[in-house]
């Protein structure tokens, strides 16, 4: 889209964070290893496929990324490896396993750019269409869970929506309608109870999801979620109940705390009834701690990455519930992977 990268012009997440981006060294050095920056040691083009059709969603183990295309803004922003624009990263991350992502929206003429905070990500909503349905064309048996947010606030440190007179869900209805990729996208809230291919909980089952995108939430700006879009599991007084997202790790000496969190919410989704869906992020950031930081670790600190891998190699934990992370390794993919069996 035309104009699109001269129109970000406010802070990332804060005045003070956009500041800090020219302060913090880019490029922080992390090696590649088994539970980081590995993605494409894993090949899983087709995992879901041996899975019986009548699996529920929510019961399955899902590797998943926080902010999928968030690569450009510097390390307070960046939160994947990059392997190329205009979603080239998300084919990556779908080779690899993937079959959760986190797209973060600004309106812009009536269409979606991805953005993190102020930074375009050099990708749009179309692109992340386009490949995630040439991956599913290409490999029918599989699905991929989509969260969808808009990012914008209009806030003093937060970007705007420019040109825009259709609300979130208008813009995405004029995906669905009329984008020639629109047809993968699928609304479990209105296309779900019509098909009657749901599990006991009303998620879809595997084999109505195959070959489609599963709209799992659709959610303002500030966080609430939007009526008619997702998973009828979901809303806005029991969003917490189900999705982890302690995001604040104010220092790389707080990665133990995330850590924590996500091994906590492990525990309450294996207590739970597997046709519930839990969501876990195991992302986090801050001035101290940028997202490479936390997920791979620093300064002597280990990452939650580190901390996930050895947890599920040596703990019984036979559903692990969506997992969206940052920078994910290749055996930290196959782990969560290896808890559904075929």
């Amino acid at each position: 889209m035309a104009g699109v990268a001269t129109s970000t012009a406010r802070a990332a997440l804060t005045f003070a964070a956009a500041l800090a981006v020219t302060l913090v060294p880019a490029g922080s050095a992390h090696a590649a290893t088994a539970y980081c920056e590995s993605l494409t040691d894993a090949s899983n083009q087709e995992w879901m496929s041996g899975l019986p059709d009548d699996t529920g969603l929510a019961a399955l183990s899902v590797p998943g990324t926080h902010d999928t295309l968030s690569l450009h803004g510097g390390d307070i922003t960046q939160t994947q490896e990059d392997h190329g624009d205009s979603a080239e990263t998300l084919t990556a991350q779908l080779d690899a396993g993937i079959r959760a992502i986190d797209i973060r929206v600004r309106k812009v003429d009536n269409e979606f750019t991805v953005h993190h905070g102020t930074f375009y990500q050099h990708a749009n909503f179309a692109d992340v269409l386009a490949k995630a349905g040439d991956f599913l064309a290409a490999h029918p048996g599989e699905t991929v869970l989509l969260r969808l947010k808009a990012e914008c606030t209009g806030e003093v440190g937060s970007c705007t929506d420019e040109s825009s007179d259709l609300s979130t869900a208008e813009i995405l209805d004029r995906y669905q309608q009329n984008d020639p990729n629109g047809h993968y996208l699928y609304n479990p809230a209105s296309d779900g109870p019509a098909s009657g291919a749901t599990a006991s909980d009303g998620t879809p089952t595997l084999g109505a999801a195959r070959g489609k995108i599963v709209l799992t939430a659709l959610q303002e700006a500030q966080g609430g979620l939007v009526d008619g879009y997702g998973l009828e599991q979901f809303n806005d007084d029991n969003w917490g109940d189900y999705v982890q997202d302690e995001y604040e790790v104010p220092t790389v000496g707080d990665i133990e705390q995330k850590w924590n969190h996500v091994r906590e919410h492990w525990d309450k989704t294996n207590s739970a009834d597997p046709a519930e869906m839990f969501l876990n992020f195991t992302s986090g950031s801050s001035l101290g701690a940028d997202p490479k930081d936390v997920a791979c670790g620093a300064s002597g600190a280990r990452g939650v990455n580190d901390h996930a891998l050895e947890h599920l190699g040596g703990n019984d934990v036979p559903r692990t519930g969506v997992v969206l992370m940052d920078f994910p390794g290749s055996d930290l993919i196959n782990e969560v992977i290896s808890r559904n069996g075929a």
